[in-house]
């Protein structure tokens, strides 16, 4: 980041968030979306032997970045890869790689057998898994009712994990779908995934992890945030014009991401190993009506290895066809960041106002954000952010 940049780079310790030291990023891009993991990459110049004993702190796998605009948080994550550079003049630099907090569950695999019985909201499943992953413990072990789960030392009991805890905070969503879901000791079955698996079925949910300052304290959170069917943010609209404040769109169309039938595929129910394993598959769902207004057949298909029941097959093979029937649209636009455009956008509902050779008539449409990237200015390019959009 140049000089005169509103961004800083806030290195700490992943598992205290005690700060490590503020340094010099260059070369910034950052990207975050709703129900997947986000990324950060950047340089730190190293030019002397002292700025090197300030980079040398940070450690890969234990040591999080965030990047902080004016007085808000914009992103943060762990820095999981770095790569020390020289170039052929000696001039040294360390690039970084960084994923939000939501990518520490992709390095974290369920060890224990864990049954929900079918009472369960399912987002209280979630709450319960991160809770798992962070202290060994399914239900809130929080006695100061700051939403953390207790580290060794603090009020109440230990922790039957040490080590997972992260930090991530909870809230209280809540949803009318209960699920039944178990998980088995030897299946080596990633957190991210059982949490995927949930979100992407039937009547599922959205996930996010926010970081932001508590307005009180000023202490940095990290926040679990979940919404049934989505995460909506806000209550007024944005919205962005075009001639204005949008620099540049797109709106791709892609007929090879969508389809017209779907069928998942789950786990072997077989049991006879003398016997072929095969998957277990749910019933083809076909969208009858655009297949009678003229479109081709085009067949979807996905994997479920952890399922074994059939009405979950049938259940996500219908979930999969309604988010990608015909063809997928993510509209992409390009704003100017200023004080009009707030940082937590993720969720937000924009308001698309544009009007040029296409869409004479103008354009005005609803959209929700489910991604935004973010380029901080560089020398000769402005403060910009691209938004990915969904249709509301």
């Amino acid at each position: 980041m140049s000089v005169g940049t509103p961004y800083r780079a806030i290195f700490c310790d992943l598992r205290s968030d005690d700060t490590i030291d503020i340094l010099p990023l260059r070369d910034v891009t950052v990207d975050d979306y709703i129900g997947k993991a986000g990324s950060l990459s950047g340089t730190i110049p190293v030019p002397d032997a002292a700025m090197a004993a300030r980079v040398r702190r940070i450690e890969e796998g234990r040591t999080s970045v965030y990047l902080q605009r004016g007085n808000d948080l914009w992103w943060g994550g762990i820095v999981w890869t770095s790569t020390l550079q020289s170039d052929d003049r000696g001039v040294l630099t360390l690039g970084i790689q960084a994923a939000t907090f939501d990518s520490y569950a992709g390095r974290r695999r369920i060890r224990e057998n864990l049954t929900f019985s079918g009472n369960d909201d399912q987002l209280e499943i979630v709450r319960r898994l991160w809770r798992h992953l962070q202290t060994g413990e399914l239900l809130a072990d929080d006695d100061n009712g700051d939403g953390i789960p207790e580290e060794p030392g603090q009020a109440g009991d230990v922790p039957k994990v040490l080590g997972g805890h992260i930090g991530v905070t909870y809230g209280n969503e809540d949803s009318p779908v209960k699920r039944k879901v178990s998980y088995r000791d030897g299946d080596e079955t990633l957190y991210s995934e059982a949490i995927d698996a949930l979100a992407a079925q039937e009547k599922g949910f959205e996930y996010h992890i926010a970081v932001y300052r508590d307005p009180v304290t000023g202490e940095r959170v990290r926040r679990l945030r979940l919404g049934h069917d989505r995460i909506d943010t806000g209550s007024t609209d944005l919205v962005l014009d075009r001639p204005g404040s949008i620099l540049s769109y797109s709106f791709p169309r892609d007929a090879t991401r969508g389809g017209t039938a779907a069928r998942a595929r789950g786990g072997s129910i077989n049991d006879n190993q003398a016997a072929e394993s095969r998957p277990l598959a749910s019933a083809v769902v076909t969208d009858t009506a655009l297949i009678k207004a003229g479109y081709p057949l085009i067949d979807l298909s996905s994997d479920h290895n952890e399922v074994i029941d059939p009405d979950t097959l049938d259940a996500l093979a219908r979930t999969e066809l309604a988010q990608a029937t015909g063809a997928v649209v993510i509209p992409e636009i390009s704003v100017r960041l200023d004080d009009l455009v707030p940082p937590a956008l993720l969720g937000r509902t924009v308001r698309l106002r544009i009007t040029d050779e296409w869409w004479t008539e103008g354009l005005d449409a609803r959209y929700r954000i489910i991604g935004v990237k973010v380029s901080p200015a560089q020398r000769g390019r402005p403060d910009t952010a691209e938004l990915y959009l969904e249709e509301v």
